[in-house]
């Protein structure tokens, strides 16, 4: 219990994180109870493989086609105010999905799909731009993985009763609490406070989207050690999306399991992401180390996910999944509180949409190609699986030979730097 009192206390203590934080919670419940009611009406009108692996694509590629204008929004506009009605959209597109009664209206689905992700792409940037706003540098990390490990439970416990509330009151109830709990949570951001002061010269800069859109592209590349955990996420999802995308299958096609043997691995992952921040935090906590800490998770990840393509086990698998997705989660904290540290307010929502870009890009990209390996059986289930974790055992390779020693030599760098300013700090006080 004493552990989990830092947290506690910051809960209690920090009423606006709290507020936000409880909107989380009601939106990302109604997220991830309504996925496996989507994924269900996909099989329900069609028999497609493909199908289903492209409502995935839909999410994240329309994600990513605005991101960059989210990130420019998130800079020029009331963060809270952009929270309240993206969340408010999200739930009017979700209610939408009740019109959805036979295969000729699929491609509502799809439409309604890419809309939902819309409203997404401008939330993200926003929510997490917003976090250093309302939390001291000493209560960052620690808000991260509160709202990281709410993330994992609610998917955890959100995909499980999801699965089968699906399964024994069917897609429309599944769609009403999701889209009445987007409403819901809106709520809280209304009566939330978040600072968000801009000088006269950064409104000034963001007067036209385009030129402020390039304006965060050309200071990310700028600024290496912001590029650095910004291509974090991307370069794992890249493997990892369809290794997730591939649990759908394996509970139908190996486990024979439906819906509720995806619960089941769908919820290992969701421990997994939440266990491994804290255990960052308890064993990790030096932050120098934490980009190189990341080509770590990329490398065990993908080599956990070797042993489930080569498995048939349900208790072996899970606990595997477990254990892959401790590394993302641990990654997904990491680069996360590395951009807010390292990024300015007046850049900070440029920087997370232009993340969320590639990890969205990257995500699409993923999930295609292993659909399209299932659609056009070039590969068996299993060995697809093996050929995208031994790519992210190379990615993991490949980062930590280069990222994470471009890492190191700035962080000498800097801290040579840091030594000489407070020599000559001493020097001008002597001199005095």
């Amino acid at each position: 219990m004493n552990r989990l009192k830092p947290y506690i206390t910051l809960l209690k203590t920090n009423h606006q994180f709290r507020r936000v934080w409880l909107s989380q919670i009601i939106s990302n419940f109604g997220d991830w109870f309504g996925v496996i009611a989507v994924f269900t009406i996909i099989l329900q009108y069609s028999d497609s493989e493909f199908l289903l692996g492209m409502v995935i694509v839909v999410k994240f590629l329309a994600f990513a086609a605005l991101s960059p204008f989210a990130g420019f929004l998130a800079d020029r506009y009331d963060r809270r105010m952009l929270m309240l009605l993206c969340d408010f959209g999200r739930g009017a597109v979700v209610l939408s999905f009740l019109f959805v009664r036979d295969p000729s209206m699929l491609w509502l689905v799809y439409m309604l799909t890419a809309m939902q992700m819309g409203f997404a792409a401008v939330f993200e940037p926003a929510k997490q731009a917003s976090i250093p706003n309302i939390t001291s540098a000493e209560e960052l990390v620690k808000a991260n993985i509160i709202s990281n490990l709410s993330w994992s439970i609610i998917f955890t416990t959100g995909m499980g009763i999801g699965g089968l509330a699906t399964a024994w009151f069917g897609t429309d109830a599944v769609f009403v609490i999701n889209g009445l709990g987007y409403i819901m949570s809106t709520w809280f951001i209304f009566r939330a406070t978040i600072p968000h002061e801009r000088s006269e010269e950064t409104l000034e800069s963001l007067r036209n989207p385009i030129r402020g859109i390039l304006d965060g592209y050309a200071y990310i590349f700028a600024n290496p050690h912001i590029l650095r955990p910004a291509l974090a996420k991307g370069t794992i999802t890249f493997f990892l999306g369809a290794l997730v995308y591939m649990l759908i299958l394996v509970s139908e096609d190996i486990l024979m399991m439906g819906s509720i043997g995806l619960g089941m691995l769908y919820a290992s992952r969701g421990f997994g992401t939440a266990v491994g921040p804290v255990l960052v935090r308890r064993f990790i906590s030096d932050e120098t180390k934490w980009v190189t800490l990341m080509g770590v998770t990329m490398l065990s990840a993908g080599s956990f996910y070797l042993i489930i393509g080569s498995i048939e086990i349900i208790w072996l698998m899970l606990l595997l999944v477990f254990f892959a997705h401790c590394g993302s989660g641990a990654n997904w904290v990491m680069s996360t509180v590395l951009l807010q540290k390292r990024s300015p307010d007046a850049y900070r929502g440029r920087i997370f949409g232009s993340e969320w870009l590639l990890f969205t890009t990257s995500q699409g990209l993923s999930v295609t190609g292993a659909s399209l390996i299932m659609e056009f059986d070039l590969l068996t289930l299993q060995q697809a699986m093996l050929v995208y974790a031994a790519g992210l055992v190379a990615a993991g390779i490949l980062w930590l030979s280069f990222i994470a020693q471009k890492e190191r030599r700035w962080q000498r760098t800097d801290s040579d730097q840091t030594v000489q300013h407070h020599v000559r700090e001493s020097v001008a006080l002597e001199e005095r």
